[in-house]
This record gives structure tokens, C-alpha cells and sequence, in this order.
């Protein structure tokens, strides 16, 4: 599911900024945007995301601004003492009397380094991990108010299938009847002048319109939309569950339509039926799939 983060808090020296976004993802894949002073945090950062998430593309990026303040100048001590004691040198040796001026010193190439940057330790290292704590918590609430709406909309599309799979069966009652009256005329017109007995073609004209007969598909897609909404309330990692019973409601359906195509009207009713339904479940299985 989608999320999206963003903590301001306060540090020792500085503030931090941690922004989270997440994208649906099979696994959890994570990818962190770090300053490279805080590159050695970024294993107890990955703990903590791996202990909150359970699937998603994950962008992690954390900001660090440190407060101005006075800063330390980084002074190359070895090069200066070595300047030092090669003009002290070069004074005794030439007989030059001549005082050590500092301001030359430090324009000595490489005399003077960057500000020396106060290295960040345990206190630091508290502080950002309450910091990414409380954006993985907002993430979690963000995409849990996604994961609501989403379920909501999969339960009305449960009851939308098995409103249709109960109209289904009340059409199915009235189509037996069609179907064996269809297939004694047909079985009678393939047989004419064979010499088949009429009770013998009514027995074999009711096995093939047993073999048409949906209704243990249906009581099947009915049972499987109530697992459905069941694995649903339940909570918890529901998608490859519910993504099985959704594999199954399909083959459901096809059986169905394959059983239906060209036995008239009522065949015609029950396929557009159970052709709504396949859109459904196929709509279902989209939504399914940006669920935990």
C-alpha cells in the first residue's frame, strides 16, 4: 500500500528531518538516502523498518542540520611544527634575525583543514531512532486508513458476487427444465428412426442436462465469497489467502460459462450473470494485491 511520512524533531547539535515513502511492493524493499556522516546508523534504522513493515518499496531519506555554532578551524599540527622548526633552522644557519609570523604559517597550503565536525554518538544515535520510530508509526496509520477504505470497497464487491451467485441459482431452477426439454429434442432429432426407447432417450437427455446443471458451481462461488469476507474481517496478511480463494472463484466461473454457452435465452441470462461476477473477482484481485 501507499504511505507517506515526514518527522521534523530536534537533535543533539541539529534537527533532523526523516521522510518515508512507500509504494506496493511483493516484499519489502528498502532503499535509504543518507548523509554520509549518518551511513553508520543506517543497519539499526533498517532493524527498525523491518520490524514495522511487512511489504513495500520503501524510500527512506533522513536529513541532518547542525545548529551554527562556534566552530573548531582543523589545524595540520605536523606541517606546522615542521614549519617552525625548518625557519628556526634556516634562521640560526643564515644568521637572520627574524620573528615567526603566524599569519604566513597558516597561509601554507594544507595548514588549515575544514571545521572539525563534533562526531555524533549514543545520544545522537537515541534521538534519530525515536525520530524514524515515530514516522514508521504515521506511516503505518497512513497506510492503514488506505487499507479501510480498500477493504470496505472488497466487501462491497463480495456482497455485489454473491448477490449474483443467488440469482444465479434462482435462474438455475428454471433452467434444469429448459435444458433436459432442449436436449430431448436435440437427442431426438441426432436419433430419429433409431429405435431408441423414449424412456431410455428421457434417461440420457436428463444425464446431459445433469452435466449442464451450475448449481454446485454456484453453491461453490457462494461459499467461497463467505471465506472471502471471512479471511477479510480476520486481518493480519491477507493477500496471498485471499488471492487463492479469488484463483478459485474464477475457475468457478468459467465452469459456469462453459456450461451455459448455447442453450438460449436462460443460458444467455446465467453467462451475462456470471460474466459480472468474473469482473468482480477480477477488480477484487487487483485490490488484493496492494493489501498486507
Amino acid at each position: 500500500m501507499t504511505g507517506f511520512a515526514r518527522v521534523r524533531r530536534e537533535a543533539p547539535g541539529g534537527e533532523l528531518v526523516v521522510t518515508i515513502k512507500s509504494v506496493n511492493h511483493r516484499g519489502l524493499d528498502m532503499r535509504f538516502r543518507l548523509p554520509s556522516e549518518l551511513e553508520p546508523f543506517e543497519n539499526a534504522l533498517r532493524t527498525r523498518a523491518a520490524q514495522a513493515l511487512a511489504r513495500g518499496h520503501v524510500e527512506i531519506r533522513v536529513a541532518y542540520s547542525r545548529t551554527p555554532g562556534p566552530e573548531t578551524i582543523g589545524l595540520n599540527r605536523p606541517l606546522l611544527e615542521a614549519y617552525v622548526t625548518a625557519f628556526r633552522q634556516a634562521a640560526r644557519e643564515f644568521g637572520v634575525s627574524s620573528e615567526l609570523d603566524l599569519n604566513a604559517a597558516f597561509r601554507v597550503p594544507g595548514m588549515l583543514g575544514e571545521p572539525v565536525a563534533e562526531e555524533l554518538g549514543s545520544e545522537f544515535e537515541s534521538a534519530l531512532l525515536a525520530a524514524f520510530d515515530e514516522a514508521l508509526g504515521e506511516l503505518n496509520a497512513f497506510r492503514e486508513r488506505e487499507g479501510a477504505q480498500l477493504a470496505a470497497e472488497i466487501r462491497s464487491r463480495i456482497e455485489t458476487i454473491r448477490r449474483i451467485a443467488a440469482s444465479i441459482g434462482e435462474i438455475r431452477t428454471r433452467a434444469v427444465p429448459h435444458f433436459q426439454a432442449r436436449l430431448e429434442q436435440r437427442l431426438s432429432e441426432l436419433l430419429e428412426g433409431a429405435g431408441i426407447e423414449p424412456q431410455r432417450l428421457a434417461q440420457e437427455a436428463a444425464v446431459l442436462a445433469d452435466r449442464s446443471d451450475v448449481g454446485e458451481e454456484v453453491s461453490r462461488l457462494q461459499i467461497h465469497a463467505g471465506q472471502l469476507a471471512e479471511v477479510l474481517a480476520a486481518g493480519g496478511e491477507v493477500g496471498k489467502r485471499m488471492d487463492f480463494l479469488l484463483q478459485e472463484m474464477h475457475r468457478e466461473t468459467n465452469t459456469i460459462l462453459s456450461k451455459t454457452s448455447g442453450v438460449g435465452e436462460v443460458g444467455l441470462e446465467i453467462t451475462g450473470l456470471a460474466l459480472a461476477a468474473k469482473a468482480e473477482i477480477e477488480k477484487i484481485r487487483e485490490q488484493v494485491l496492494n493489501l498486507e
